[in-house]
């Protein structure tokens, strides 16, 4: 697991400064630089990861199931994100714990609106709904 995607939670705490956190997700664009910053003060939580845009303003925070590995990792090699998405919750980065440079995941061409696929045989043809009695 050297390259993870990563929820950012937290986008609509305020900010002690500046912009809010959805104002500035909003500003952010796939692939731009994401620093990570831990928080061993943080009184909430000390494995607290801060996630901080290209512009140094915080957009919230790892989600804490992933933070102890990200600690763990940090500790011995470098951490590398860039933005991937902004998410009904916050965000979305891309992070690469190997040291490598991160690069945005492929994206799946299939949207709901080719449903069905086109090598269906009788795209037109839908079975009714069967409702338990």
């Amino acid at each position: 697991m050297k390259h993870l995607s990563l929820a950012v939670v937290g986008a609509d705490h305020p900010n002690k400064s500046g912009p809010t956190r959805r104002f500035e997700i909003a500003m952010c664009h796939p692939g731009e630089a994401i620093e990570l910053r831990p928080e061993p003060k943080n009184p909430a939580d000390p494995q607290a990861i801060a996630v901080y845009s290209a512009r140094g303003i915080q957009i919230g925070y790892i989600r804490a199931e992933r933070c102890q590995l990200i600690h763990t990792v940090m500790r011995r090699a470098s951490v590398s994100a860039i933005f991937q998405h902004a998410d009904r919750w916050g965000c979305t980065i891309r992070a690469h714990l190997d040291g490598t440079a991160p690069v945005l995941p492929e994206v799946d061409d299939f949207r709901a609106a080719d449903w069905p696929p086109p090598s269906s045989e009788d795209a037109d043809w839908w079975p009714d709904e069967e409702w338990p009695d």
